[in-house]
């Protein structure tokens, strides 16, 4: 199996799961309008509550879309395929890299659908303010990437799926992606700060100040990536010496 047909294979796969479209994508659409319409015009820490409930929808519905990817890794597992797998020329590499193309393919179906849903509720961004949002939500994944992965060669399929709905849901109310802030100074808020999915929801902030994150962001999203992956390097290579 060459790289390009195994990445076709996935691909048709990710988009015929209706789980995780339903999750990823459909779901983050229903809550945006039902909470966002009503209140188009309010404001939540200084920036109009559409863009940020927009912002805080497509980092829950991306975080949902890649770290899902888990839950196919748990399954090929328990199916027997990645030990047909480890017997074609395909390498790890591809194998990983797939499985990240494809949660990032279904996160950027989702951000674009957000993206469109918050114009309709009077959602207006230069260029670069959608550019710069859009990047950071994608910069602001990878942990999250590699956090599915861990989960995948750690958990079985029955326990993963709750797994994953119950971080994906966690991250994102810290995050303050519900427009709800869980803290805003103190301990705790210094805790919150230091998650990746706070970031995430921060990018509309960004994109309306026509910069990034600051330093901060950016080290926390490193930090946390450079924790997640010797780990998933670890649990993959401990579960496939099992195989």
């Amino acid at each position: 199996m060459t790289a390009v047909t195994y990445l076709r294979y996935e691909v048709l796969r990710n988009f015929r799961t209706w789980q995780f479209v339903f999750f990823s994508l459909a779901w983050p659409l229903i809550v945006f309008f039902t909470v966002a319409g009503p209140n188009r015009q309010a404001t939540f820490i200084g920036i109009p509550f559409p863009v940020y409930f927009m912002s805080g929808m497509a980092a829950q519905g991306a975080m949902v879309a890649v770290v899902s990817r888990g839950s196919l890794i748990a399954n090929e597992r328990t199916a027997g395929w990645t030990r047909q797998l480890r017997i074609t020329p395909l390498s790890t590499v591809t194998y990983f890299t797939a499985k990240v193309v494809c949660g990032y393919l279904m996160a950027l179906l989702t951000i674009a659908a957000l993206c469109a849903a918050g114009t309709t509720l009077g959602v207006h961004l230069s260029a670069g303010g959608w550019l710069t949002m859009v990047g950071l939500l994608l910069a602001g994944l990878i942990p999250f990437a590699v956090l599915g992965i861990l989960l995948g060669h750690l958990l079985s399929p029955e326990s993963l799926l709750p797994a994953v709905g119950g971080l994906t849901v966690l991250f994102a109310l810290l995050g303050g992606a519900y427009g709800l802030q869980v803290a805003t100074s103190g301990p705790m808020f210094d805790v919150i700060k230091g998650l990746p999915s706070y970031w995430l929801v921060q990018a509309s902030k960004a994109a309306l100040g026509g910069g990034g994150w600051p330093a901060e962001g950016w080290i926390v999203i490193a930090v946390w990536t450079a924790v997640l992956t010797p780990l998933a390097v670890l649990a993959y290579r401990r579960d496939t010496s099992r195989v």
